[in-house]
């Protein structure tokens, strides 16, 4: 046997999962968002844990509500505005101004915390830093689509970036303990503002230069109404409408828990403050587990199904929880709820993708995060409330049998949106075999695929002549037809192939008459639907660029025939 044949034939399955994290990896990009996202996690969940042992003992669980109101209260503000920003500003602009101002605000915490000042100045600085992060997520999120080159390397990236937020919930944590035990708070939120500066460093290099298709889709209102339209607009959709809910709701179980897995662990198990962190720890543990298990799913894209797996992960062991009565239990139940927390983001933020697109992803993701914030913060309110009136635990029972129960109530919707996933439109496998659609996901090709409009014509019939205004892209369904630059034909195009792209893309006059040859049938697409997705795909763009390339490349060889 030959031992230097290195090939060892995988399943395709796995296969499937090795090219699109090779695709991630490969992508200079998508790797500087991972790092980036991976710092900057770890140092906040590390600052975050202290933050509610700072709290607790300014004001016991009550002084633990108070700081998650005071940092999640301006963030539920900030995060409706992301999308109406990202319109109007460079991505990559405001993520710098926005790292700049987190990295201050955390550093003036530390500062405070070390010279002794009263806590209410260090909730303004949290509350500061806070504002900024909330921001500043949704719209590194929103960058993804432009950065990945295939569908491949978005899933995989998404996939990617959950695990390191469970890896950040780990290690965190983890560091927050073992600061505690030798170093002051301050300390802690000052790794913690370390740990932005790195990660503003990381994305430097970063680049998200606005194109023409860009320009073009922006709104002329005020910052505030087009943020209010946009929102709207997602929040109209019933498919997001389903997933915004269900994720408010897991996000309101998950602050509650930040108040009650402090209570468990000094309340109800008797443990020390470092304990805090290690139970917070065990959810990160459970998130890098449940990115393993999303991977062995990604590929049957039955993201609704998901969503209603991770609902009842996180709830059933919070039933569990109110019966435990030691670390070891304690621990591993929190594992299962930190694999839930993997499972919900990535399908919520997957089916998200998926029923929004263009200028309005960015408005989905900002609600997301609008959502996150809010829901998080009424539950961090209510777990003490809850704490008083009933005990912690039957608080805990209390806030774990909802999330299974609505699970069960909306499953028949969840699986709706798994059907929704599955092409069914030839149309869309037709946009599949395009330069340019191609390195779609199915689900944007399907969703692509209703906005195209059937055309037939009769042979000689002039589709657009040089010098028209550009309105609609075009894909021959059936027939041929030529192209004619300055009235001399420069080639045939047959079923599959397509038009119309260069004045689109150039925003000029239409560059050749297109006329049909015998009886054909287009199928038209319009422009803004046109620009909206070749502006939010990487691989879409740099194809439709190397087409006008090579097209206008190809006119220019013709001499005065081709100007």
């Amino acid at each position: 046997m030959d031992c230097s044949v290195a090939a060892v034939r995988l399943p395709p399955r796995l296969a499937f999962h090795a090219r699109a994290i090779q695709a991630a990896a490969a992508n200079a990009d998508l790797r500087r968002v991972q790092v980036a996202r991976l710092t900057s996690v770890t140092g906040r969940w590390a600052y975050t844990v202290t933050l509610a042992v700072f709290a607790y003992r300014s004001g016991g669980a009550g002084g633990v509500a108070v700081a998650g109101i005071v940092r999640l209260g301006p963030a539920t503000l900030v995060a409706p505005f992301a999308g109406a920003l990202a319109a109007r500003f460079r991505v990559d602009r405001l993520l710098l101004v926005g790292g700049v101002a987190r990295t201050a605000a955390l550093g003036a915490a530390a500062g405070l915390v070390m010279v002794g000042q009263p806590a209410w100045q260090v909730y303004l600085c949290v509350a500061a830093e806070s504002a900024c992060s909330t921001a500043l997520r949704p719209l590194q999120n929103s960058l993804l689509p432009g950065l990945a080159r295939t569908p491949e390397e978005l899933i995989s990236t998404t996939l990617a970036l959950s695990v390191i937020e469970s890896v950040g919930v780990l290690i965190g944590p983890l560091l927050a303990a073992l600061l505690l035990q030798d170093a002051s708070i301050g300390a802690v939120f000052a790794a913690g503002a370390a740990s932005y500066l790195v990660s503003l460093i990381v994305l430097l290099p970063v680049r998200v230069e606005r194109n023409d298709a860009t320009s073009l889709l922006l709104r002329s209102d005020g910052l505030f109404d087009s943020a209010i339209a946009g929102l709207r607009v997602v929040a109209a959709d019933r498919e997001s409408g389903t997933v915004l809910l269900l994720y408010g709701a897991q996000n309101f179980v998950a602050g509650a828990l930040n108040v009650l897995i402090v209570v468990t662990a000094l309340h109800l198990l008797d443990l020390g403050q470092s304990s805090v962190g290690a139970l917070t720890a065990a959810i990160g543990v459970g998130g890098v587990v449940g990115g393993g298990l999303v991977l062995a799913r990604v590929r049957e894209e039955r993201h609704g199904s998901d969503l209603a797996l991770g609902l009842v992960l996180w709830g059933v062991p919070l039933v569990l929880l109110a019966l435990a009565s030691s670390e070891t239990a304690a621990f591993l139940l929190l594992v299962v709820v930190g694999i839930g927390v993997t499972v919900v983001d990535v399908s919520a933020v997957t089916l998200l993708q998926r029923a929004a697109q263009g200028e309005l992803l960015a408005h989905a993701l900002g609600l997301l995060q609008a959502i996150f914030v809010a829901t998080v913060a009424l539950g961090t309110l209510s777990a003490p409330l809850l704490v008083a009136a009933v005990g912690a635990r039957k608080a805990l029972l209390l806030t774990g049998i909802p999330l299974p129960l609505l699970a069960a109530a909306l499953w028949r919707r969840l699986r709706r949106l798994d059907l929704g996933e599955r092409p069914t439109s030839p149309w869309a496998r037709r946009l599949a075999e395009t330069t340019i659609f191609g390195p779609l996901s199915s689900s944007a090709r399907e969703r692509l695929a209703r906005s195209l409009r059937e055309r037939a014509l009769p042979s000689r019939t002039i589709v657009f002549a040089q010098g028209d205004r550009g309105d609609d892209f075009y894909l021959i369904d059936e027939g041929e037809v030529d192209v004619e630059v300055d009235d001399r034909q420069v080639r045939t195009l047959g079923a599959g192939d397509y038009f119309g792209e260069i004045a689109l893309l150039r925003d000029v006059p239409r560059t050749a008459t297109i006329r049909t040859v015998g009886e054909v049938r287009l199928l038209a697409l319009d422009r803004e639907s046109f620009l909206a997705t070749v502006a939010t795909n990487r691989g879409s763009a740099d194809a439709a660029e190397a087409v006008v390339g090579a097209r206008l490349g190809f006119a220019g060889a013709l001499g005065p025939f081709g100007r």
